[in-house]
């Protein structure tokens, strides 16, 4: 088994679909019924005995400063590419803290703390088994290894979410491979998931880390934030 050491928090994107909230508010610092989002995730890591974190932050990043000092243990890292660059960008400006980490989003809900366990056996993702039809990266695997990958989604599979987890000689790949596809490639408008899933895939033997989907919430636009707080109803109503 291997053990989390730290964990990386991608925050620095420009949260569009959530406007007009996130412009003057990063997504990740918005509250949902009075608590912003990435306190559930710093809050859930602090659970599992993991105090060592990364915030990668861009967008409004001023607003972030405050974060290291409510939360001992938190280091805020600045993404210069994340207007210009997908968050590939955002876990390279990070990648020295890749050996077992566990890298997920800022503007999620963690309802379920134990989906944030530091022990793990292979790296890989926390996953959804879905019988019905969805647009997510759905996962197809076999014998605990993950054999493929659907970019446009399907039906009857492991559906992909925003939580993955590295060993140190993967962390140590990954790595090499942010710096191949970002530095020599330029290779700058993709997720920086791409690079183990699609770019590489041959070079990891991923597994899943099955968790229910009422465990997490991703809150990915504004109807979506409505539907969680009704507070938010205002936005449209104004327009």
């Amino acid at each position: 088994m291997h053990k989390v050491e730290r964990a990386i928090i991608m925050a620095a994107g420009l949260g569009n679909r959530m406007h007009p909230v996130t412009l003057t508010t990063p997504k990740p610092l918005v509250r949902v019924n009075g608590i912003r989002m990435i306190d559930t995730v710093i809050d859930g890591l602090h659970k599992n005995g993991i105090q060592e974190i990364y915030v990668v932050v861009g967008y409004l990043k001023k607003q972030f400063e405050k974060l290291e000092q409510e939360y001992p243990g938190v280091k805020l890292i600045e993404n210069p590419y994340y207007d210009t660059c997908n968050n590939i960008a955002s876990l390279y400006v990070a990648r020295n803290h890749i050996e077992n980490a566990i890298i997920l989003d800022g503007d999620q809900i963690i309802y379920n703390p134990r989906i944030l366990s530091p022990e793990f056996e292979r790296s890989g993702y926390n996953s959804v088994w879905t019988d019905d039809e969805t647009d997510e990266w759905l996962q197809t695997v076999k014998d605990g290894i993950v054999i493929s990958c659907s970019r446009t989604g399907g039906r009857g599979g492991w559906q992909l979410y925003s939580i993955s987890r590295w060993t140190a000689e993967d962390g140590r790949k990954l790595k090499h491979f942010l710096e191949v596809e970002f530095e020599e490639k330029q290779n700058r408008q993709i997720y920086w998931d791409d690079v183990a899933m699609f770019c590489h895939p041959n070079d990891f033997k991923l597994g899943i880390r099955p968790m229910n989907a009422s465990d997490i919430i991703e809150v990915d636009n504004l109807s979506e934030l409505i539907a969680l707080d009704e507070s938010y109803k205002k936005y449209v109503e104004e327009n």
